[in-house]
């Protein structure tokens, strides 16, 4: 599978079938090599990842991420054979642990120990493979990854770690917990405003919900930001080193930082610059490799 450099990285739970077709169109057409795609309240991701696909030609569809809790290892494994059957070498499946609140009190199910637990599914999608469709080759799966443990596990077990809310310091300390091989792809937010009230008060509305959840935190803790920089809606700092925003030149710089910390892979999130639960069309072709 060759990721390209760049991808993009959408919330799909807010757009219509039509706008769907529209944003992998326009990912594929522009030279993006895969669109990437979260799983939370909304759609499933694998049925997501199969309309997706269906509607592009060679662009690579990434699941980031498909929850661990909402399937058994044995559906995700037949699904990704299912999916590599019918699409070839297209579908990229990266896997989570989520977060305690979209497991227990979304799913009802129990929030175990992260890494433990996504080692034990690991296991269990191994021994799936048996009933799976066959493949000549197995297909490559990416961990959702911030803390040193996981990334690790990410490296030692699948082709490489898909870390999210982080900045370029993260992607260097992230490679060399993997190694020269497998792959770090990197989120990062842009946003097309030059304003710095407006860029940093939408950067807040983005940030807002993931500054409770503690898998977040912990990381940005260890990053070397304080508490004080998530009071009050967070610091400009924070702010800053979160949201890439400004001018064409400025957010460009803040990618190739990726890049020169090792990331292989940077998929961008185009954040609307009018706040809308949609994603920046016009970000994507300034963007566009």
């Amino acid at each position: 599978m060759e990721l390209g450099k760049l991808g993009v990285f959408c919330f799909l739970d807010s757009l219509t079938p039509d706008q769907l077709k529209e944003l992998a169109q326009h990912t594929e057409k522009l030279g993006y090599g895969a669109l990437w795609y979260p799983e939370a309240r909304g759609h499933e991701s694998f049925s997501m990842g199969s309309f997706l696909l269906s509607q592009t030609e060679s662009l690579i569809v990434a699941t980031g991420i498909a929850n661990i809790y909402a399937r058994d290892a044995t559906a995700a494994k037949q699904g990704q054979h299912t999916m590599v059957k019918l699409y070839g070498d297209r579908f990229l499946l990266g896997l989570g642990v989520s977060h305690i609140p979209m497991v227990e009190n979304a799913r009802g199910h129990i929030y175990g120990k992260p890494v433990a637990s996504m080692r034990a599914y690991l296991d269990s999608m191994d021994k799936a493979a048996a009933i799976a469709p066959p493949l000549e080759e197995a297909p490559p799966i990416v961990l959702a990854a911030l803390g040193p443990n996981m990334t690790k596990l990410a490296g030692e077990r699948t082709a490489g770690a898909l870390p999210y809310n982080i900045t370029p310091q993260h992607t260097a300390w992230a490679r060399k917990i993997v190694g020269p091989g497998p792959w770090i792809c990197a989120e990062q937010k842009v946003l097309r405003v030059k304003d710095p009230v407006k860029a940093r008060g939408l950067a807040r509305q983005m940030l807002a919900p993931y500054m409770a959840l503690p898998n977040y935190s912990n990381n940005w803790l260890r990053l070397g930001f304080n508490e004080s920089d998530f009071a009050d809606g967070g610091s400009d700092r924070f702010m800053d080193a979160m949201v890439a925003w400004g001018d064409d030149a400025t957010i460009q710089q803040r990618i190739q930082e990726h890049f020169d910390a090792g990331a292989s892979h940077v998929c961008i999130q185009p954040l609307h610059p009018e706040g809308q639960r949609l994603p920046d069309l016009e970000a994507l072709e300034a963007l566009a490799p």
